[in-house]
């Protein structure tokens, strides 16, 4: 066996052994053990592989051996420590293809279990908790249930609370809000987190403009676009006022990244005001914001540079969610068409649409009006492309059958079977046939026949 199954092999007897004395022997293999992984592709194959227990051992070192100085002492804690940055080193090498192999050992109820256990401390260790965030956000894509299983074991708020005492401190928010991200995918813990006032600390995040600490901007621009999707949090955002401010945010960007650099923040700030109206209040509170003509004209600004197409086409799904909707015929200037109906009575819903003014919207948004409380037994948000498509080809017909052209024959079937003997090939049977039976005869081969045949070349008999 190789090296590194050895030393796993020798740490997995030592988690199983309570003696006192044999704590060096645990910190000696667990360092070395972290040795080989920083240095070696091989071993960090070598534990995710097929078969492999490597990752199995390590999480037994993280239950066995707690963080806690005061009680297990130091070298317990280093063998904890050494164990967590192990995880680590396995899961960033590949890029966080081996994350789900560490889902499926059990690694994101852990991970949780002692997050939880180190929030008790006061103050938390700082370095701890980077770590434990830094990998439950590497590992969150790869489990659907991350959301649920944070909820269940009470460490929702944890991430939060730690934003909420940290904002300064922004190699600590970072990887929390990235953990944040992860559990606003769930609809349920979307509702619960803005309730403790999630909404309010990603603007106080987001807030004025500035090109210091773009990295957290724009994790805190995705966060906070999903937890808009949650209508309770789109509801709340209206209410004080935060449309304007997305648009203000907006209109900054645009107006200082004058070379272009900062493209996804620009449109993490279109995402957040996607979701927002997605209500009808939000759609309200755009209008009333002037939010069209902002959109409009960063849009015709943006039309020369073929890398922000992108953000283009999110201002025009907006812009389309949003324009009022009208009747026909439409006799404002709101259509280049005119439809001029023959008779037009003097009163009725008729003449007092002809007779509203040219701003008004004589649709009635009833889009949400029965969703005023939102449960929460409320299922997963879907997936935001799903909604792009939807406003992109609701007036695109996509069935090809209704697409195809139908072909109608100019004569009936009947008057056609004229020109049969034209095209005997189109209906005669060339079987050979018995002039006895009167039926076709099976082929037989020549039983005579062997070999290849030999067509006669000319001047041949």
């Amino acid at each position: 066996s190789s090296r590194t199954m050895s030393l796993l092999s020798q740490l997995e007897k030592l988690n199983l052994d309570s003696v006192l004395g044999e704590a060096d022997n645990a910190r000696y293999v667990t360092s070395k053990i972290l040795h080989l992984v920083q240095s070696q592709e091989k071993t960090r194959k070598e534990m995710t592989s097929k078969g492999s227990t490597g990752i199995e051992v390590i999480l037994s070192t993280l239950e066995v051996k707690p963080f806690n100085l005061c009680s297990y002492g130091y070298i317990a804690s280093f063998c904890f420590i050494a164990g967590l940055f192990i995880i680590k080193h396995v899961i960033l090498a590949s890029g966080g293809r081996r994350a789900s192999v560490l889902v499926t050992k059990g690694g994101t109820q852990i991970l949780l279990q002692l997050l939880l256990t180190a929030s008790k401390d006061s103050p938390p260790n700082e370095e701890l908790m980077v770590l434990l965030h830094s990998l439950l956000a590497k590992i969150g894509p790869k489990d659907k249930k991350i959301g649920m299983k944070a909820r269940i074991n009470g460490a929702l708020n944890i991430s939060l609370n730690l934003v909420k005492q940290n904002l300064q401190n922004h190699k600590l928010i970072l990887p929390c809000l990235q953990v944040l991200r992860v559990y606003s995918t769930n609809s349920v813990n979307a509702v619960s987190l803005g309730k403790n006032g999630v909404v309010e600390l990603m603007f106080k995040i987001i807030g004025p403009f500035t090109k210091k600490n773009t990295s957290l901007m724009k994790v805190a621009l995705d966060t906070l676009a999903a937890l808009l999707k949650s209508k309770t949090n789109a509801r709340r955002a209206v209410d004080r006022g935060y449309v304007q401010v997305l648009l203000t945010i907006y209109v900054d960007w645009h107006r200082h990244d004058s070379r272009h650099r900062y493209m996804l923040i620009r449109k993490g700030v279109l995402q957040c005001i996607k979701s927002v109206t997605n209500i009808k209040l939000g759609r309200k509170a755009f209008i009333d914001a002037n939010g069209m003509k902002i959109l409009y004209n960063t849009s015709q600004e943006c039309l020369a540079v073929r890398t922000l197409d992108p953000l283009v086409n999110t201002s025009s799904l907006i812009m389309r969610k949003c324009f009022p909707k009208n009747r026909l015929p439409l006799p404002t200037i709101k259509s280049a068409f005119r439809f001029q109906l023959p008779v037009i009575p003097a009163s009725g819903p008729v003449a007092q649409l002809y007779n509203l003014p040219p701003d008004v919207d004589d649709v009635v948004d009833e889009s949400d009006d029965n969703d005023d409380i939102e449960t929460e037994s409320e299922l997963e948000t879907e997936n935001d492309d799903d909604k792009d498509q939807h406003f992109k080809n609701d007036d695109i017909e996509t069935d090809i059958n209704k697409l195809k052209p139908r072909q109608e024959l100019g004569r009936p079937i009947e008057e056609l079977k004229m020109y049969e003997q034209f095209f005997p090939e189109l209906s005669e049977n060339f079987q050979e046939y018995d002039l006895v039976s009167k039926e076709p005869k099976p082929f037989v081969p020549d039983a005579n026949l062997s070999g290849p045949i030999v067509v006669p070349t000319a001047g041949e008999e």
